[in-house]
């Protein structure tokens, strides 16, 4: 069993309670360090409630993952290194192109030879050091600009609208993703 947690502490009690796997998104989003960031992770498995005085022990199946994406933290974003280290980490690259095509082709509605067209432009924009990228171009946009285009929209204009404009909005590097759009794209694609 998998929880997702929305809306907090109620769903994390419950995948306690029953030993569940509680997954938690984006943690460095949240406005603070939650109390039981401390006790829940590390060997003391408690989650306090303060609401009720309550002491849950999480009995031995129980399992919190948390996932972030550390390259676009700043200082006011990070996770705590006390935090970070109540965990075991697993850090995660990009699939394989052969994979990620094949992601990008089933995900994304298109045909092989498209998402592989969208693997390359992604793997060029990788490349890219010279701009102040946050991040880069995620499997995530592709499928999603490969939606614009199974719905009709021509790729290199769904590759502007999933991409380039989901990555930037300064002007000078807008034009620059827009010239490797054109290279590996085309404007008529």
């Amino acid at each position: 069993m998998v929880t997702a947690i929305p809306n907090g502490l109620t769903a994390l009690s419950r995948a306690v309670r029953s030993g569940a796997i509680c997954y938690l998104d984006e943690v460095v989003e949240a406005r603070k360090t939650p109390p039981w960031c401390c006790t829940l992770p590390d060997d003391r498995r408690i989650l306090p409630i303060e609401r009720t005085g309550e002491q849950l022990e999480a009995p031995p199946e129980f399992m919190l993952v948390i996932s972030y994406n550390p390259g676009y933290q700043n200082l006011l974003k990070g996770l705590k290194p006390s935090t970070r280290q109540r965990f075991i980490a697993l850090t995660l690259d990009y699939p394989r192109p052969d994979i990620e095509r094949g992601i990008v082709e089933k995900e994304g509605g298109v045909s092989t030879d498209c998402a592989a067209l969208l693997v390359k432009l992604a793997t060029a924009l990788r490349r890219l050091t010279d701009h102040d990228l946050e991040e880069t171009a995620s499997t995530r946009l592709l499928v999603a600009a490969a939606r614009l285009h199974a719905a009709g929209l021509p790729l290199h204009m769904a590759c502007h609208a999933a991409v380039v404009d989901a990555l930037t909005d300064d002007a000078g590097t807008t034009k620059a993703l827009s010239e490797v759009v054109r290279a590996i794209i085309g404007d008529a694609a």
